[in-house]
């Protein structure tokens, strides 16, 4: 059973139980070598690890002990235990001496949690009719492997070389399959060898197809430098023995990349090795004991980046921490960058609000999904005549004179009234209507603007000025722009409250909705303490309130009303089945396996109505997941319940 906790785009926490205990997610597996491991991997914080069953079951010994003790005993280790098929082998030496049915029921056997089918490794850069043919065996060896499991969870693993097509068509088939997990395989030569952006190509065309509702383990992660990239596109699990293996070559891991001992004069980090020794002590020692001291180092650091990474989905900044560890490779920076070819399958799972603010940390940024989904929102709702200025201090709308004069413009210009958008780092474009909503208010650049920044805010200016458009001198200036018409008059830069209220409606649910909710005579309420809008109502009756944290707006009883009436099903709607129903207008959360349709465009942290299959309104509440999750897991809240008794 799997169940997400938290998101930030793909990257997500959740909680996957096991017969030997729960894991959190995401989560690094150590590989433990049956009958030689020395080395303690729970202590530094191993909840699950991998073993090889095919050298178990090749070893008469290991083979008699596994399967009268089990495999527990037999690695000495009391958590869960995920145990590979022997494609590693086949894939170092192209053979094996062990069926797919035989393999599987030896797993089961021997007692692991999550046994793996004997899938074709197919390495990078074979030809696609090769690849196709390996696929193939795969999926048949991974519908044979569920005739043959009795007790053990089962992965099936996706393969298809470095052919994302095949990626697509082998995770697509994978996922008809009742299977609980999904290792993307066959993708360590590429990150042996740098190849990071087909990495990124091999795992987004995978995780595209796979359900949500299982976990995605990357076969042969085990640096933490790339810890965060990975989670960033979905992947749940790693697994690795580049612990040890780094230590036998005296290497130090590190999330800036690797150290090799004798080139040290400072040990690299806080552990208790590094505080402890000095490289020249270790290097004093006798092979094995420096081995285990730096197989301990390895291991803190891996485990310290996992904690990092889990940290940073549940603030809501993992692409901040994917950017900085991205620039300590050039080939993983490339391989970041091509992540943004997939921003509509990013945005799909990314949660419209977060914790934590945007920070524009180089040009990188501005291929992030929140830059994509405001420019595309935005764009819908600036109508005609804009005035774009250059920014002040946020909120610009509070810092902006009342009156600008001094614009030029494209064609000749008569008066207004004129729309204020100001044109900013990172979002480009920002009506002074939403400049306090999330995440345009939450956001920070440097005031020096570099040179790729510059041109994505002259491009966006240039596309602007095919319609009725004024831009005032400075942001001509700072942009390089020259125009040929001055506009003589000012522009107003005061912004009108239900002007605000509405936009923003129309901005968080989709247009119309501002005047859906937002008649002529409500009354606006600000607040007290910052002199914010805080609450719209009709007479006494709460339509909204806005969120102080994002700007957001919360539905009230008459608001939710105004909503349901004034759209169609499913608009802004989760519909849960009629055993929910009751509990739902009691103001009871309402979990996944309950729910039975809802809105394709809900994402995390949307405000949505809660109706049953009639489309009756019975509460609001706030999405913890997005539509596709709704749909397909069958653990764990899906929306937080604000307000029942409809």
């Amino acid at each position: 059973m799997f169940e997400i906790k938290s998101k930030d785009g793909l990257g997500r926490t959740g909680i996957l139980k096991t017969g030997h205990g729960t894991v959190r997610t995401p989560a690094l597996m150590p590989v433990i070598h049956p009958g030689k491991q020395t080395i303690d991997v729970k202590g530094p914080g191993a909840e699950i690890v991998i073993t090889n069953a095919y050298i178990i079951y090749r070893n008469p010994e290991l083979r008699e002990k596994a399967l009268s003790d089990g495999v527990h005993r037999l690695i000495d280790f009391d958590g869960p235990i995920m145990t590979d098929s022997g494609s590693f082998q086949l894939s170092e030496y192209g053979d094996i001496e062990v069926e797919n049915p035989e393999i599987i029921r030896f797993q089961d056997e021997i007692g692991t949690d999550i046994g793996t089918s004997l899938d074709i490794p197919t390495p990078p850069g074979v030809s696609h009719r090769r690849a196709l043919e390996e696929v193939e065996v795969t999926l048949e060896r991974a519908r044979e492997s569920i005739e043959y499991r009795e007790r053990m969870m089962l992965n099936a693993v996706v393969q298809g070389s470095t052919h994302p097509d095949l990626r697509r068509y082998c995770a697509s088939r994978l996922a008809e399959l009742p299977v609980e997990l999904h290792p993307i395989g066959a993708v360590v030569p590429l990150m042996e060898s740098y190849r990071y952006r087909e990495l990124v190509d091999a795992v987004l065309s995978s995780v595209s197809e796979l359900p949500p509702s299982r976990p995605r383990h990357l076969m042969g992660a085990g640096h933490p430098m790339l810890f965060a990239l990975a989670v960033s596109m979905g992947c749940d699990l790693f697994d690795s023995a580049a612990y040890i293996l780094y230590a036998e070559d005296d290497r130090l891991l590190s999330t800036e990349g690797t150290y090799k001992l004798e080139n040290l004069q400072e040990m690299p980090c806080s552990c208790s090795v590094c505080t402890d020794y000095t490289p020249s002590e270790l290097m004093g020692m006798d092979r094995e004991e420096r081995r285990n001291l730096i197989a301990e180092h390895n291991l803190h650091v891996s485990f310290a980046e996992i904690r990092k990474v889990r940290q940073a989905i549940h603030d809501g900044n993992l692409m901040e921490l994917v950017e900085e560890r991205c620039r300590a490779h050039p080939r993983l920076l490339e391989g970041y960058r091509r992540m943004s070819e997939y921003l509509d399958l990013i945005e799909k799972f990314e949660p419209r609000s977060k914790r934590s603010a945007f920070f524009y940390t180089g040009p990188e940024s501005l291929g992030r999904v929140e830059v994509h989904r405001h420019l595309k929102r935005v764009k819908e709702h600036l109508g005609e005549r804009l005035a774009l200025v250059a920014p002040s201090r946020r909120p610009y709308s509070s810092s902006l004179p009342a009156r600008i004069g001094g614009f030029s413009s494209l064609r000749p210009q008569s008066g207004g009234p004129w729309r204020v958008v100001v044109v900013d780092l990172p979002f480009g474009i920002i009506p002074l209507e939403l400049d306090q909503v999330y995440p345009l208010a939450q956001s920070d650049a440097p005031g020096i603007m570099d040179l790729d920044g510059e041109e994505f805010l002259r491009g966006l200016v240039r596309d602007l000025m095919d319609g009725d458009a004024i831009v005032d001198d400075a942001l001509c200036s700072e942009l390089g722009i020259e125009l040929p018409y001055k506009y003589m008059g000012e522009v107003e830069t005061t912004v009108d409250d239900l002007d605000r209220v509405r936009m923003v409606a129309d901005y968080q649910f989709g247009m119309g909705a501002g005047e859906l909710l937002f008649t002529d005579d409500v009354r606006i309420e600000r607040s007290r303490n910052t002199g914010k809008i805080r609450h719209i109502y009709a007479g006494d009756e709460l339509i909204c309130t806005m969120r102080a944290s994002d700007g957001l707006l919360v539905l009230g009883a008459e608001g939710a009303v105004r909503l349901h009436q004034g759209t169609d099903y499913p608009a802004c709607r989760v519909a849960v089945n009629e055993e929910s129903e009751p509990f739902a207008r009691k103001g009871k959360s309402v979990f996944a396996k309950f729910i039975i349709d809802c809105d394709n465009n809900i994402r995390a942290n949307d405000e949505v109505l809660i109706v049953n299959a009639d489309d009756e309104l019975l509460a609001t509440g706030k999405a913890l997941l997005c539509a596709e999750e709704m749909m397909d897991l069958n653990h764990g809240q899906a929306v937080k319940t604000r307000k029942g008794g409809f």
